[in-house]
């Protein structure tokens, strides 16, 4: 798939697409076969001040690995116009308290064919085609600050998608993730809140793309169902991009979902953010008006991220990202002391390292 004209800028910036550093291991007779990944290091604090009983944390700086990777990518030519491809990714733990799991997550699996008259099917294990063709845009941090559906939004395993080929500029797209009952124990509570959720689900997603010169727009919708993580209602984006020269890139957007009656979670999400690019440098910046359904105050969330590209396979960042969660109520002291003040809800969370692109 192309990438938008931000995801653009800032990997031309850095040199860090994984497309552009793998290594071609196999290339004869029209199959291929690459190998890529990275390995990233760095140091994270801040963040969240309480956890979820409103207990005091640590927040201090530690040592992290930073989503290190390894890939296989293939792809076959059955024709002059169709192409039978691969993918496997892993995700592994470069820190000292994984010597022994190492690789921790298989992060892609899925195999499919394209067609450059048809479009592409693909099957498994594998990005949101909500968050590739339309929060894209805002999706460049390398850990903290989207507050748009990201890559895993209703997708991974079990999920089948369509893509049409670029229709002077236009592409539409369509994805099934698929939740299986099979195996699971009949008439016995179960699900989420103890409440069974019968049958098997599907959860669809789709939306169109358009693309042309220095504009990039995507509209797209997702099924959020309560099996995913959602809330059982629909959710919507409109999100775009503008190239306003070869160093700056400004983007907008919208998404939204209804509350439900039962399990909450409706909200209404505004972004604004740009991105400029200077020689080795790339400084991006996002800020968010996040306003729930409900009792809950609407808040205001930011993200900052600069990146230097120290060669075309070395590059060093640092991120800084605040939620603006809610103020809790927290208890303090004992006996006849007790008292209840309001608390920040969080520090400001930043991350900065470097990483190895191979």
């Amino acid at each position: 798939m192309k990438k938008t004209l931000l995801a653009t800028a800032i990997i031309g910036a850095l040199g860090a697409s994984a497309a552009a550093q793998a290594a071609t291991v196999y290339d004869q007779d029209g199959t291929k076969l690459d190998v890529y990944g990275r390995i990233a290091m760095g140091i994270a604090g801040g963040g969240a001040e309480y956890n979820d009983d409103k207990e005091k944390i640590d927040n201090s700086a530690e040592f992290v690995d930073v989503y290190s990777r390894l890939g296989l990518r293939m792809s076959q030519e059955v024709n002059s116009d169709l192409t039978a491809f691969g993918r496997v990714e892993w995700r592994f733990k470069g820190d000292e308290r994984y010597t022994e799991s190492g690789f921790t997550e298989v992060r892609q699996s899925y195999l499919g064919l394209q067609s450059k008259q048809y479009g592409t099917v693909q099957a498994g294990n594998f990005d949101s085609f909500y968050n590739q063709f339309v929060s894209l845009p805002f999706d460049w941090e390398i850990d903290r600050g989207l507050e748009f559906a990201g890559h895993t939004k209703q997708s991974r395993g079990d999920s089948i998608g369509y893509y049409t080929p670029d229709l002077e500029g236009w592409t539409a797209f369509l994805q099934l993730k698929y939740y299986s009952e099979r195996g699971r124990l009949e008439n016995v509570p179960g699900g989420a809140d103890g409440v069974r959720d019968d049958g098997n689900v599907v959860a669809a997603q789709g939306g169109v793309r358009y693309e042309q010169g220095p504009v990039t727009v995507g509209l797209g919708f997702v099924d959020d169902v309560v099996r995913g993580g959602g809330n059982g209602k629909l959710m919507g984006g409109l999100i775009g991009s503008y190239q306003i020269n070869d160093q700056l890139t400004a983007r907008l957007g919208y998404e939204g979902r209804k509350n439900s009656d039962t399990r909450g979670g409706g909200y209404d999400t505004w972004g604004l953010g740009g991105t400029y690019t200077t020689g080795p440098w790339a400084f991006a910046a996002d800020v968010y008006n996040v306003d729930p359904d409900g009792d809950d105050d609407s808040r205001t969330a930011w993200a900052l991220g600069s990146y230097y590209k120290v060669s075309s396979n070395f590059d060093v960042f640092l991120e800084l990202n605040q939620r603006d969660q809610q103020s809790v109520d927290v208890t303090i002291g004992g006996g006849d002391g007790v008292r209840v003040d309001r608390a920040d809800g969080d520090d400001i969370y930043y991350l900065t390292g470097a990483r190895y692109h191979f």
